[in-house]
Parts: C-alpha cells; sequence; structure tokens
C-alpha cells in the first residue's frame, strides 16, 4: 500500500461504436493521454510518499515543499503541477487515510460470517495499516493540528465513524459490553497496534503482524 490512499480517476469513454483507429505509426491519442495521466498519479504518489517519510522525521513545521520536491528529483513549479502546497499533501495523506480506514472497516463487516470474523479482520486491517505506515501514526499524533480546520473536521468525523465500526462489532462479539465500555476497549485496541513506530524495528514484518494480531485479539475478549 502506498502513502498515496486515493485512487486516480478513470478516463471518459469515446462517443459511439468506439474510438477511431489510430493512424499508422502512431500510438492512439487515448493512449498517450492514460499515459500521461499515469505518470502524473506516480509522480504525486513519490511526492506523497516523500512528505510522509521527511514529516515523521522532521516534522510538518521542519521541511519545506523543496526539500520534499528535491526528493523525487523535482524541483521549483514542477512541484505545483501535482500539489498547491505542503498543506495540501497532509490534507491528503491524513484524509485519506482516514477514509481508506473507515471503508476497510467496513468492507471487513460486510465480509465477516460472524461478529468474530468481522472482529479478526478489523485487527488485521488495522495491524496492516499499522506496519505500512508508521509514519502517518507519527504524523497524525503530532501534526494533526497543522490541518486546516475544514480538513481537521473531516479527519475527526471520518475516525469517529471509523471506532463506531469497531464499537458496533465489539458489541456484537461481547453482547455484555456497553457502549462506553466497547468505544473505551476500542479506543486501547488502537493504541496497542498503533505502538508500531516504536515497537516494529526488531522484529521481522511477518512476526510482527502475527503477535500483534495475537496481542489485540486477546485484549478484545479478556
Amino acid at each position: 500500500m502506498s502513502a498515496e490512499i486515493t485512487r486516480p480517476a478513470s478516463g471518459g469513454s469515446a462517443q459511439g461504436g468506439g474510438a477511431a483507429p489510430a493512424e499508422p505509426g502512431r500510438p492512439r491519442a487515448q493512449g498517450q493521454g492514460r499515459a500521461r495521466v499515469g505518470a502524473r498519479s506516480s509522480r504525486r504518489e513519490e511526492l506523497l510518499h516523500a512528505a510522509a517519510v521527511l514529516f515523521a522525521e522532521r516534522g510538518f513545521r521542519g521541511v519545506g515543499i523543496e526539500q520534499i520536491g528535491a526528493a523525487v528529483g523535482i524541483s521549483g513549479p514542477g512541484i505545483y503541477r501535482h500539489f498547491p502546497s505542503k498543506d495540501a499533501m497532509l490534507v491528503e495523506l491524513l484524509v485519506g487515510i482516514s477514509r481508506y480506514l473507515l471503508e476497510n472497516a467496513r468492507d471487513a463487516r460486510q465480509a465477516g460470517e460472524n461478529s468474530a470474523q468481522a472482529l479478526d479482520r478489523l485487527v488485521r486491517g488495522h495491524v496492516e495499516f499499522a506496519l505500512d505506515h508508521p509514519e502517518l501514526i507519527v504524523i497524525h499524533d503530532r501534526d494533526l493540528w497543522s490541518l486546516p480546520e475544514e480538513a481537521a473536521r473531516e479527519v475527526r468525523r471520518l475516525q469517529r465513524a471509523y471506532t463506531e465500526q469497531w464499537v458496533e462489532t465489539l458489541r456484537e462479539a461481547r453482547p455484555e459490553l456497553g457502549v462506553a465500555a466497547a468505544r473505551a476497549r476500542a479506543h486501547a485496541l488502537f493504541g496497542l497496534i498503533n505502538s508500531t513506530p516504536h515497537s516494529a524495528s526488531d522484529l521481522g514484518r511477518p512476526e510482527m503482524a502475527a503477535m500483534l494480531h495475537t496481542m489485540a485479539l486477546g485484549a478484545a475478549h479478556s
């Protein structure tokens, strides 16, 4: 999973029964357009990944947009073809991952045949996120306040909705839990799994994933 959470928009279809054949020896213009879109998307992903790494290392305020561009070989006006500002990168990183987690949680609950399977899928999805993107955990904890207010509200809204997916699943798995107890348990589980910026350096990924999964499920059922 890359730091770029949003998906590139799909291109429009040709009118009528299909696109006209390209002239001999020349590629289709539509294919050229798709190649350009793909190149832009790849550059955006590279910039977002570089921004995430640098923001986590130095803090949002300690990084200039030129430094982000230099990390992927882009300088000057070329950066602004992809993002209007450093703030826009932070918005896309934090709003994007919050939206991604919520969508994944909804999918996990729908795919689970029962509450135990749904909880297992929720845990596995969050562990995957925490191991793939420890830098986003650091950025969220330290730099959420740097978001524009509208974006910060959207992150909080998405995160509340994500938490409620866990609350409902925990209460289905453990009917004796009240809403407040299930919500507190969900936040405790997030804290356990989101320890990866500090805990994941000594073990290989498969071992760390298995350990976090086992510990989180044990805590959920304790």
